[in-house]
């Protein structure tokens, strides 16, 4: 009886494993945002990817979802946007990177933005304490 020979197969499998391990961080992008170091546990992974509010050093908008996730955009447009999102996937969650620059009373007229669009619970996103 013929055997199928695996090798190769294994072979490419783990070319396309590091392929995609070196090309995955390069496929975010963002806004440059100095988070906020705390201990916390991760988010559980969902089926859909979060919506992500950025909230950079001078106080601009930014929305992961959209044509430029990279460009600033206004309070208004910040609701209308999150809001379409929510009517089309209520379960989408939402998180707020804000920088840790910026004054605690932006981040929570973010979350209050964000309230008024519709979302039923937002997260913080911060970075994990850097060991010393």
């Amino acid at each position: 009886m013929a055997e199928i020979n695996v090798v190769p197969y294994i072979d490419v499998m783990l070319v396309l494993l590091v392929i995609f391990m070196v090309t995955a961080p390069l496929l975010y992008q963002g806004v440059q945002v100095d988070l906020p170091q705390a201990s916390a546990d991760p988010v559980p992974k969902q089926d859909q990817e979060p919506v992500i509010v950025e909230v950079d050093k001078d106080g601009k908008y930014y929305l992961s979802v959209g044509e430029h996730p990279d460009q600033p955009i206004s309070a208004h447009q910040l609701v209308v946007n999150v809001t379409a999102v929510m009517r089309q996937q209520p379960k989408t969650s939402v998180m707020v990177r804000g920088d840790k620059n910026v004054p605690y009373g932006q981040v929570v007229r973010v979350m209050a933005m964000l309230q008024q669009a519709g979302v039923p619970q937002v997260g913080l996103m911060t970075e994990p304490p850097s060991k010393q």
